[in-house]
């Protein structure tokens, strides 16, 4: 299996700490019979991306890991205002292993309907996006149908492996689920940040896609199309998406599973990414942005 969202390298965001870390995370997911994995820097406002420091450590990760496993470099590229335009003026240098397929986090409070077009921008300059987790983030959670559009427009779909069996809630786990039986699903990945907390654990994911909807699939969503984004090859045929291009709504209703998973009573489950992304939002800068 490949992974392409996964926190690996050390000390540069809120994945992994420290060098020990790291290869403890690297060597479980090999353990699960992952070859490759695809490390994934946050580029955020929180955490700008630095290349030089990641380029170093994944040097350093693969020198001392040496051939355990496979690792490449990329990003979990947040669409704020100011990574949209450094990406298109620097293509492809946020994308996986520099081949041109890109990660891209939407924010967690607001979408400007503007991003669409920002989002046009980086596919003409190159960018075959990836959109992550979208059954994690709220809005889309309320407001599916933008996911169907962006996929009309040629975008893929990454969803956390651990989403479908409920260790991101009820509401994630209806929606990465109606979007599994659509094949609407691209990859799966893992979005490891911790041992513990955000563990490597794909096989998990791939065991309930086989178990599902058979080995072929959990194989085209975590072998054969993540082998395509890795090398930076044509994206191979897939499955027909049910109901895309007819426009059916998607089925799940976000207010029927307000329940959380694996979490205490009455207690819901927050992740790093919704604390970093749970802040203010700059409206103001986007607005003058797009004003221009």
């Amino acid at each position: 299996m490949i992974d392409i969202h996964h926190h690996l390298i050390y000390g540069v965001d809120d994945g992994s700490p420290d060098l020990t870390t790291s290869l403890a995370m690297a060597r479980e997911a090999a353990s699960e019979g992952v070859t490759h994995i695809v490390c994934t820097p946050h580029a955020s406002d929180a955490y700008p991306y630095q290349t030089e420091l990641n380029l170093e450590r994944l040097g350093e990760l693969q020198r001392l890991l040496q051939d355990e496993i496979q690792l490449s470099l990329g990003c979990d590229f947040n669409l704020n205002a100011e990574n949209i335009l450094e990406a298109i003026a620097n293509p492809p240098r946020y994308s996986i292993a520099g081949r041109g397929y890109l990660l891209i986090e939407f924010p967690d409070l607001v979408i400007p309907p503007q991003i669409s077009e920002f989002m046009h921008k980086l596919q003409d300059g190159g960018y075959t996006l990836i959109i992550t987790h979208p059954e994690r983030n709220r809005v889309m959670q309320q407001r599916p149908e933008m996911l169907a559009d962006w996929m009309r427009a040629g975008c893929l779909v990454q969803v956390t492996a651990g989403a479908l069996y409920g260790r991101f809630g009820s509401v994630a786990a209806a929606f990465s689920n109606e979007l599994l039986e659509r094949n609407w699903i691209h990859f799966l990945a893992t979005d490891a940040h911790n041992p513990k907390w955000r563990p490597p654990h794909l096989k998990k994911g791939f065991e309930f896609v086989k178990n599902k909807f058979g080995e072929e699939t959990a194989r085209r969503l975590c072998v054969t199309n993540p082998q395509a984004a890795v090398e930076g090859a044509v994206f191979p045929d897939q499955p027909e998406p049910i109901g895309l291009w007819e426009r059916v709504p998607l089925k799940f209703s976000p207010n029927r599973f307000r329940s959380t998973a694996g979490s205490s009573p009455g207690k819901k489950v927050v992740s790093s990414d919704e604390r970093e992304e749970a802040q203010p939002s700059p409206r103001g800068f986007w607005d003058r942005l797009f004003a221009r």
